[in-house]
């Protein structure tokens, strides 16, 4: 496997047989075909796209989702809650935690399931021999497999995440999709999308399309008018958080509210108060989709809806146990400021509860801004571990994070790996027993969730 792109060494990390490795071999040959991970065009989409006979024009009604942070959440919810209304949903996420087939999740009757091995290895061999040797990206070739896949399958609905950006991301080839919906807009991946969030506000916004509802999470002011902007030159009536649907927690639980009425709903089960909004986001898209959608499968969604490194307890596996009795560990794949913040207000709300001391253990990428994302833990860390990220080249070094974890007074020290980390918490005796959070990188999330042998499913 080529070691010249993140994404080439995190497809390498975790094939289990035959099969897979057949898949690894597909990719890595793939990779070669035009080595630079991300190069943001829909040129090449668009040739092998019509090699394959338009695979984006035989889709079930799709549902299109670009923004910063809550995307992955998003979906999830309306997955969770178009199963309970027995439709079938078909899901494209990235990037994948574990195993590459998490990215695509074909609609069955009752509950949807990721696709199996030797589909996705075939599909991907048919994309394969269909490019004839063309230039082409890895996210590029493995879209629109994705794509191909969907459209023989039969299903209700499409979620389609976009994977960077919006409006030159390989996802955006639907001409007319259900409805489109745009989470919170804030900084990310700069080297591609700029350092300005109008800018990257209008990226994302490129998803928007003429006579299409376009639902909008909470957004900044800048944002804001970015996405009105271009809603208003291709002609997208936009339904925005606080105006024409709202979300609040009360008591406990989400009530929802929009022109159509009110929903009083259970708390979602994904953890944080930026889960209320998630939940929203996702309840106000369906509500605009025209599927039909019960209230009470709105409230069996939020009530079963999984999606893991997004605040995820780690109560069961082979890593808790390496914890002092009475210790809790979580994880989480949030990488940038906003992810950071996010992060940090359900900790304090976990404070608020019981009262525990509080260890990161922190590995990031290099192209992410690790100061800004640590000032968060400014006041709540009592220690942080920073460990480095296995099969990345562009992992930021451990001492690079134990430094600016020191700079916003967080006390830090480095460890070489994950289990190394949990030995060091363990051995700080830390009465009463800790609460751990491992975070900074989705592809860091990935090596735990393996490590602790519960990988998604």
């Amino acid at each position: 496997m080529p070691s010249h792109t993140n994404e080439s060494a995190a497809l390498a990390a975790f094939w289990y047989n035959p099969i897979m490795n057949s898949i690894d071999a597909t990719l890595a040959r793939l990779t070669a075909l035009h080595p630079k991970l991300i190069d943001l065009s829909l040129d090449r989409m668009w040739r092998i796209l019509a090699v394959l006979d338009h695979p984006e024009r035989r889709l079930p009604p799709v549902i299109h989702v670009a923004g910063t942070n809550g995307k992955g959440s998003t979906v999830a919810f309306m997955r969770a809650i178009c199963e309970a209304a027995g439709l079938r949903a078909h899901v494209y996420t990235s990037p994948h935690l574990v195993r590459f087939n998490e990215r695509i999740r074909l609609g069955a009757p009752d509950e949807g399931v990721l696709v199996t091995d030797d589909e996705l290895s075939a599909t991907l061999a048919e994309c394969e021999r269909i490019n004839a040797g063309e230039s082409i990206t890895v996210f590029e070739i493995t879209t629109a497999a994705a794509l191909l896949l969907f459209s023989r399958h039969p299903a209700d609905v499409l979620l389609l995440e976009v994977g960077l950006g919006g409006r030159l991301d390989s996802t955006n080839v639907i001409d007319n999709p259900r409805v489109t919906a745009i989470t919170p807009v804030s900084l990310d991946h700069a080297d591609h999308l700029g350092d300005d969030v109008a800018l990257i506000a209008h990226e994302k916004a490129g998803i928007l399309k003429r006579g299409v509802p376009g639902i909008l999470g909470p957004q900044s002011r800048e944002a804001l008018r970015a996405i009105e902007r271009q809603a208003a030159r291709v002609g997208s009536k936009l339904r925005i958080a606080g105006e024409d649907w709202h979300v609040t927690e009360e008591g406990g639980r989400l009530v929802y509210q929009d022109d159509a009425g009110l929903l009083d709903l259970p708390a979602p089960r994904l953890y944080g108060r930026h889960q209320f909004d998630n939940a929203g986001l996702a309840i106000a898209t369906l509500r605009a989709s025209g599927l039909k959608i019960a209230p009470a499968a709105f409230e069996t969604g939020l009530a079963k809806v999984e999606w893991p490194a997004r605040m995820q307890r780690l109560s069961s596996g082979k890593l808790r146990p390496m914890l002092p009795a009475g210790s809790e560990l979580w994880l989480d794949g949030g990488h940038n400021a906003d992810g950071g913040r996010a992060i940090a207000s359900s900790l304090a709300d976990l404070e608020d509860r019981v009262s525990r001391p509080l260890v990161l253990i922190v590995g990031m990428l290099s192209t992410k801004d690790h100061a800004a994302f640590l000032r968060n833990f400014s006041g709540l860390g009592r220690r942080l571990i920073a460990i480095p990220i296995p099969n990345q080249d562009k992992a930021l070094p451990p001492e690079a994070i134990a430094q600016a974890a020191r700079e916003v007074t967080i006390p830090a020290e480095t460890a070489e790996s994950i289990e190394a980390a949990l030995a060091r918490v363990a051995s700080y005796g830390l009465d009463p027993p800790p609460r751990v959070l491992i975070c900074g990188s989705l592809y860091l999330a990935g090596e735990v969730l393996a490590a602790n042998g519960t990988p998604p499913s």
